[in-house]
């Protein structure tokens, strides 16, 4: 008798522990990533473009290669193709001779501020030093609203926020597994509105809302709509193979490595180099770079995050279906069999 009232005891406390130790985890995993990441950000290999069989500029981009690794030489065969790098974010900036035997150096500050800066002081102290002219233009140039360029990596952070968040909801109510696939394709239909919504309210409040930009604002809603789908379908199917599990899983992805390492607060060539190239394959990472895509750049730029977010998205609700198969199956095999047992006795009472 006197054993009963530890009973309840034994039954939740090796649960609460697992919970504990995986927040634990979580929590550590995050200090490291953000701070390991962003302490000390140290700009390597920032691309700019030079035109193949322009001399002039070769010769000075040349020398600053000699000098530091901080900057990545990318050749183009015409200054076109140049300017459609630029235009494209291949590159920060494009070092070409001027007609009066200078330089120019063409910026596009929407990329990355921090970078341009950087390739901006580079190649002026460059040309100072070899007593050349220099002419620098901003052809891409950042929001005056913006001057951090700050607001697509925060715009992103709520999307993602936001998807994975309803995602979490609906499972804590109604099950990480969807009992068959007619459930699971509500779910799905439900998390496709909701991203809808949430990717015109993100683009109103940063558009006439708080008057970050009055442009763009149908394209800004349909970025934000993909993204807020890619990563609330990402985090069903996870949720729905591995359960709460999955709901660490999810943030250790989408969160604790995800933000860091999507080059929203520093551009990817400051980070360190386990996570400068996280920002083309990650959630956060890709949303980021289609919403500067979608307010500054040309169409070409929006390719690869929007097909990245795309295919996280059809991943996403093949994981979610064939979770409804397989786990949900097996949910709903035992309530059936209890349910008709019920129904037996029921007629046998009666």
């Amino acid at each position: 008798m006197t054993q009963e009232p530890d009973a309840p005891v034994r039954a939740w406390l090796p649960r609460a522990a697992a919970l504990l130790v995986g927040t634990l985890a979580l929590a550590t995993a995050f200090i490291a990533a953000y701070v390991g990441a962003l302490h000390k950000p140290t700009p390597r290999d920032v691309p700019v473009g030079v035109v193949l069989g322009d001399q002039h500029a070769q010769a000075v981009m040349a020398a600053v290669r000699g000098r530091t690794d901080t900057i990545k030489p990318v050749g183009y065969d015409d200054p076109r193709s140049a300017d459609d790098g630029l235009t494209a974010r291949e590159v920060y900036g494009v070092l070409t001779s001027s007609p009066d035997g200078g330089l120019r150096l063409a910026l596009a500050s929407a990329s990355a501020p921090a970078a341009t800066e950087l390739v901006d002081q580079v190649f002026t102290a460059a040309a100072q030093q070899a007593r050349l002219p220099l002419q620098v233009v901003d052809e891409v140039p950042v929001e005056r609203s913006d001057p951090r360029g700050l607001v697509p990596f925060y715009l992103a952070v709520g999307y993602v926020l936001g998807g994975y968040l309803a995602s979490t909801a609906l499972g804590l109510r109604t099950g990480t597994a969807p009992r068959g696939l007619a459930r699971a394709g509500l779910r799905t239909a439900a998390l496709a509105a909701y991203a809808v919504v949430l990717g015109v309210a993100g683009a109103l409040v940063v558009g006439p809302g708080l008057d970050v930009w009055r442009h763009d604002v149908p394209a800004v809603a349909a970025a934000g709509a993909l993204a807020v789908f890619a990563a609330a379908m990402v985090a069903a199917a996870v949720q729905g193979w591995l359960g709460l599990l999955g709901t660490g899983i999810v943030i250790l992805l989408l969160v604790v490595l995800g933000n860091p390492g999507s080059g929203g607060v520093y551009a990817p060539e400051f980070l360190p180099d386990w996570l400068r190239g996280m920002h083309r394959w990650n959630v956060p990472g890709l949303t980021t770079d289609l919403i500067k895509s979608a307010v500054y750049f040309d169409r070409p730029a929006a390719g690869w995050p929007a097909g990245g977010l795309a295919v996280w998205a059809l991943a996403g609700v093949v994981g979610l279906l064939t979770a409804a198969l397989v786990r949900g199956g097996r949910a709903a095999a035992p309530r059936a069999v209890s349910t008709s047992a019920t129904s037996d006795d029921a007629r046998l009472d009666g």
